[in-house]
């Protein structure tokens, strides 16, 4: 487990590990806010998640600086519309089909209980 200097670990493979468990961490809080019913407890992981994914990409950020990690390529700006596009497509056919089925199976009409968002496209932390 130790090195021959007495160090548990490298300082580049323990900030790996770390950018990973920041990477995981945002995957679990994304999945329990999406399976929150209530909006205060979906709230809070919209918020932990958030906060995780800045922490994420600042750690990012400075291990790209100290030469600790590189990137991948960049992806070709139309490659990157297309998959945006083929997302919104996607979502407007969920909607739909929501929509359909709530009209569809009640008389009553039914809100929903979080409010719509509006995308991060210019948020720097999403990578």
């Amino acid at each position: 487990m130790y090195n021959q200097t007495g160090t548990f670990m490298q300082e580049q493979d323990l900030l790996k590990t770390i950018l990973a468990d920041l990477r995981r961490t945002s995957r679990e809080y994304t999945t329990a806010t999406t399976e929150s019913s209530c909006p205060m407890v979906r709230s809070m992981f919209n918020d932990l998640t958030n906060d995780t994914l800045r922490l994420q990409g600042e750690l990012f950020n400075l291990m790209q600086q100290n030469n600790m990690y590189s990137a991948s390529a960049k992806a070709p700006r139309q490659d990157l519309d297309k998959q945006i596009q083929s997302a919104h497509q996607a979502q407007q056919k969920c909607q739909q089909f929501v929509q359909e089925k709530n009209v569809q199976n009640s008389p009553y009409g039914q809100v929903p209980n979080v409010s719509p968002r509006q995308p991060n496209y210019g948020n720097p932390y999403y990578m």
